[in-house]
């Protein structure tokens, strides 16, 4: 035990300097006013907050929770029947069509934001392509479509990974069961491997939905300022306007909707599993 406690030291320094102190910093400017390199002339206040509270602010928090979740929802869609697909794969073939979803995760992701820049883009590859077939240009680039493509694009990845490992260890013997007492593909699907790909889809959705609603790399390169999102509007508080109260306050907000939207998630994960089982 004295052994395990020495090792955890370094660990909980690392904690303190680079997780506690930070986010106390944030916490202590976002219900302060004033100069921040002189401690002296801060003194508490509220509005940073109450600032939040002003309707252009609530429509960039609005837009940044609508695109996170549109993305999300289309991740989904796209990545629960593509998880199934490699989990019926023969093994032979499933390593090959893992590699070529996690082989762009290794890319650097801003390159491959720059790479979609270069796609989409009113002189990119794809619009040339089109006038080269006459046909019309696409104005997807700078704007919400973009940043919406380039999230899915980014992200997809993290929500077919959990999906295929949960789908992957379902008891093949359970599936032939519910075929041998007559349930149909639809039937098995709904009542058997669904249920049971749960706590996938919730990591997944997860994974997601946290990295999506707090970017701002993504939205400041595709987006061109007509999409700003609430990540945008922290990095130019900091990195522009140095108004660090503001910046503070938005990123405490944001903080506290994440936290709240994984306690709904972890507790969905917990409760619709023994739910499904009663059914089943």
């Amino acid at each position: 035990m004295q052994r395990r406690g020495r090792i955890a030291y370094p660990y909980t320094v690392w904690m303190v300097i680079f997780i506690v102190v930070p986010l106390f910093l944030i916490l202590f400017y976002s219900f302060t006013e004033g100069d921040i390199h002189n401690i002296k002339d801060l003194r508490f206040s509220l509005n940073g907050y109450k600032k939040v509270l002003e309707p252009i602010y609530l429509k960039v928090i609005g837009d940044s929770f609508l695109l996170a979740g549109i993305s999300t929802l289309i991740c989904l869609i796209i990545g629960y029947p593509v998880a199934m697909i490699i989990a019926n794969t023969d093994a032979k073939y499933r390593n090959l069509l893992l590699t070529l979803f996690i082989v762009p995760i290794w890319m650097n992701f801003l390159l491959r934001t720059y790479a979609w820049m270069s796609l989409l883009s009113p002189n990119g590859f794809l619009n040339r392509v089109l006038m080269w077939l006459g046909l019309p240009k696409l104005e997807i680039m700078p704007g919400k479509g973009a940043v919406l493509l380039g999230m899915v694009y980014n992200f997809l990845p993290f929500m077919i990974l959990p999906i295929y490992t949960v789908l992957s260890k379902i008891d093949k013997s359970v599936i032939e069961a519910a075929h041998d007492l007559g349930g149909n593909n639809v039937v098995t699907f709904m009542r058997i491997i669904l249920p049971l790909s749960v706590p996938g889809i919730v990591s997944g959705i997860t994974m997601v939905f946290l990295p999506a609603v707090s970017t701002f790399v993504i939205s400041g390169l595709l987006g061109g300022g007509k999409a700003p999102l609430i990540g945008d509007l922290i990095e130019q508080q900091f990195l522009s306007s140095r108004n660090w109260h503001f910046g503070s306050a938005l990123s405490i907000i944001l903080m506290i909707m994440i936290l709240i939207s994984m306690a709904i998630m972890s507790r969905i994960d917990k409760s619709e599993p023994e739910e499904e089982r009663r059914k089943i």
